[in-house]
């Protein structure tokens, strides 16, 4: 069969590195196809090539056997190519339908036809069941009904081909499986997808074939049929990775972390945080989970001494710590993993050794009566560039020329070596490769095993899953239930993560619908 859309011997350079090296893809009419790989491997800048924002250096681009020069998205759109990005492109104040006709406004004789579009948008909403309303604001719309509106946008504009980057990074698993749904009638119709994700489970779930990139090459394409998890894991990392780890449990020691009604407006001044009660023991992860936007940013931002809270009470080890700034609370003992590493937790213009001791420089044996100690300095920073494992093994050059897995494991480093009682890690592996999660992972488990306390904030259920001993569903800026984690399946986590309750019944019942 010949393939629908081909790319042939791609190269790209990029200043100080090359993105893509004689890569060659293909896509086969009416399969949907996946793209795996860690941070940097190339599957992104290959897309955007497709797309037409990134022109190669070399290669050939073949749309059903002849050759093509793509030189802008609208020349993609033009060949039947739509994509639906990450980070949404949608017009917040303006309609769902508005949003989809802006730039391919439907005309009769000058005259805006709206109501033309409006039973476009309908039928093609019917046809591939995308649910919206077309007159209703995007800022009235759920994040998946946001998503709708993006493969509405496409579709509208004619796609036959639809790539899809990390489609459900910000959804719930219920909103996953309808996504999973529109893909399937999106096949049934003849479309053809590429789901770029770094869940290899949903990978394996929905692909027809699936291509695994590493540093810019293809290393292999497989039939769903002959692929597993292990194996993709293989072939993204070049070794054997481990990421379903668990530690057995450990006895918990006492409550470290204790937060009682505290209720606290975020920086928009709105209402975000809502009676928030929970505990965290010595020996334990306490997972918050819950869709991006729900409060957990809020949470983190009082626990930290960002943000002030309006009533409550919040203590490490019973002392009192509300409305303290950021550097008394860390003199209680608490380190912070914050959720961007490029705006909160480093500074890309100091060296990787000035951001591994950045937090301790003032503390003994690094410095005495406010006299830098170099040679301490030194020696911490290139022991901490080991132990961590931080590529390339030089804490003398700029952090802004590391990786994201590698930025990521400078602020674990830093926070863990303080030796804190409590460790807040917000989104600990965000946006990072296969192998710097697998290792991030292993050092909070490591952690938990030395009686430190921990909470866990990730969008990332399966990560929840696997490192909590108990779990705390936030929605809305409200705790809606708290779990062990052994009753927390994606289908109860789920429907607590939309905002309903957690009860033994309900999770009872549900076990038996998931059974039957």
């Amino acid at each position: 069969m010949e393939p629908l859309v081909k790319l042939s011997g791609i190269i790209k350079q990029f200043p100080n590195v090359i993105a893509l090296k004689e890569v060659d893809f293909s896509l086969l009419e009416g399969e949907v196809h996946s793209l795996v790989g860690e941070n940097g491997a190339g599957k992104s800048t290959l897309m955007n090539v497709l797309y037409g924002v990134i022109q190669p250096d070399m290669g050939d681009i073949f749309i059903r056997g002849e050759k093509q020069i793509i030189n802008s998205a609208r020349d993609a759109m033009s060949f039947g190519i739509g994509m639906v990005h990450q980070e949404f492109m949608l017009a917040p104040t303006m309609t769902v339908l508005e949003n989809i006709i802006l730039g391919f406004e439907p005309n009769n004789r000058s005259v805006l036809d709206y109501d033309h579009a409006f039973n476009k948008i309908t039928e093609l909403s019917r046809e591939y069941g995308l649910a919206v309303r077309p007159d209703s604001k995007i800022m009235d719309n759920s994040v998946g009904e946001a998503q709708r509106v993006e493969i509405l946008k496409a579709l509208y504009r004619g796609a036959e081909v639809l790539i899809l980057d990390e489609p459900t990074a910000v959804l719930t698993p219920q909103e996953t499986d309808d996504l999973f749904k529109v893909i399937d009638t999106l096949k049934q119709h003849g479309k053809t997808v590429i789901f770029i994700s770094h869940k290899l489970q949903e990978v394996m779930e929905i692909s027809d074939r699936i291509t695994v990139m590493r540093d810019g090459k293809v290393q292999g394409t497989l039939d769903v049929a002959d692929a597993t998890k292990e194996k993709l894991a293989m072939l993204m990392v070049g070794r054997e990775v481990f990421l379903n780890i668990k530690a057995p449990s450990t006895k918990t020691g006492p409550v470290v972390l204790n937060v009682q009604g505290v209720s606290a407006k975020g920086r928009r001044k709105l209402s975000e945080l809502t009676d928030i009660s929970f505990q965290v023991h010595a020996g334990e992860i306490l997972g918050i989970a819950g869709v991006d936007g729900n409060g957990q940013s809020e949470l983190v931002e009082v626990l930290t001494g960002l943000s002030k809270i309006e009533q409550g009470e919040i203590t490490i080890l019973g002392t009192p710590i509300a409305n303290l700034s950021p550097g008394e609370i860390r003199k209680r003992r608490v380190a912070h993993i914050p959720e961007d590493r490029n705006t909160s937790g480093l500074c890309k213009e100091m060296t990787v050794g000035e951001n591994l001791i950045a937090t301790t420089l003032d503390n003994p044996p690094l410095s005495k009566h406010r006299v830098i100690k170099f040679q301490e300095v030194n020696t911490l920073a290139s022991k901490l560039v080991k132990e961590y494992d931080i590529r390339p093994a030089n804490h003398r050059i700029r952090t802004e020329n590391l990786s994201g897995g590698n930025k990521q494991k400078v602020i674990v480093a830093r926070e863990v070596s303080e030796d804190a009682d409590l460790l807040i890690a917000a989104h600990p592996t965000r946006g990072v490769d296969i192998g710097s999660i697998e290792f991030i992972r292993s050092i909070l488990l490591s952690q938990r095993e030395q009686g430190k306390a921990i909470l866990l904030v990730s969008a990332d259920l399966e990560e929840i899953m696997s490192l909590s001993d108990r779990i705390a569903v936030m929605y809305e800026g409200k705790i809606v239930g708290i779990l062990p984690a052994t009753d927390g399946n994606e289908r109860v986590l789920g429907l607590m993560m939309a905002g309903g309750g957690y009860d033994e019944t309900a999770k009872r019942k549900e076990d038996e619908v998931v059974e039957a």
